[in-house]
């Protein structure tokens, strides 16, 4: 089975900068998005064959998330079930026969940290839904994380060490959700490799020098660890800011 993530930084310009051709190309089973940027009624995607769940936000043109899948889920679910959390159209969860899928947009900490302490509520809040649903069924779950985990997963660590996505608060609470019982599966398949990132500023030519970060992630429950077949980051795909991330797994 082949699922695919990837935050395409406003869905109507993705779609006029090759997100369609890139769609039928990868011919995924599962493709998530995040950071849509739209409201109900404002895109129309033919996809053929796939079945489509969105979850919008009430501010317009801001976050918002969707899946697109060849298999028909058993139910899906928007949200974490908490008000204060489920106004962005964050999460999206799909229940399949032996297994969920769950697609997440992590609210960024913003210039200046003025979302860090929203952003420590969130990540409480997120991971207990995690482990909620892991009672029933394992989990995978991908979307951009806005978080750098380790140093080896951005160009310029020391830089940034104070800076949203790299902030030890940050860090740790992905920690702690690898110690929870889930598994980085990029990094499952590749501990050491330099230099593979999945986001770039659109500044200063970010992309062209591969300034990047990864922040864009599938992590799973730990007992799918020996159904893992490969990981990928497309870092050669444009369209957006960030790149497409995939998990190739036998389920």
């Amino acid at each position: 089975m082949k699922l695919i993530s990837w935050n395409v930084n406003g869905l109507r310009a993705c779609v006029q900068k090759g997100f369609l051709d890139f769609f039928r190309e990868i011919d995924a089973d599962i493709f998530c998005i995040q950071e849509s940027k739209l409201q109900e009624g404002q895109i129309s995607l033919e996809l053929e064959g796939y079945c489509q769940y969105w979850n919008y936000a009430v501010k317009k043109g801001y976050s918002g998330t969707a899946i697109f899948t060849r298999v028909e889920p058993i139910s899906a679910a928007y949200g974490i079930g908490i008000e204060e959390h489920d106004q962005e159209g964050r999460v999206i969860t799909l229940e399949f026969e032996s297994f969920y899928v769950v697609t997440v947009y992590t609210p960024n900490s913003q210039s200046e940290l003025a979302r860090l302490d929203y952003r420590m509520r969130w990540e409480e809040a997120f991971l207990s839904y995690l482990k909620e649903l892991e009672k029933k069924k394992p989990v995978i779950f991908c979307g951009d994380l806005n978080v750098a985990h380790k140093e080896i997963d951005l160009k310029n660590p020391k830089t940034n060490r104070k800076n949203a996505g790299f902030t030890d608060e940050e860090r740790n609470k992905f920690s702690l959700l690898l110690e929870q019982g889930f598994v980085d599966t990029f990094r499952y398949f590749y501990p050491d490799q330099e230099g593979i990132y999945s986001w770039w500023s659109y500044r200063f030519q970010a992309r062209k020098k591969n300034a990047g970060w990864r922040i864009d992630y599938f992590c799973v429950s730990d007992c799918l660890k020996e159904k893992l077949k490969d990981a990928k980051i497309h870092t050669e795909v444009p369209g957006s800011d960030h790149c497409p991330v995939e998990l190739d797994i036998e389920l």
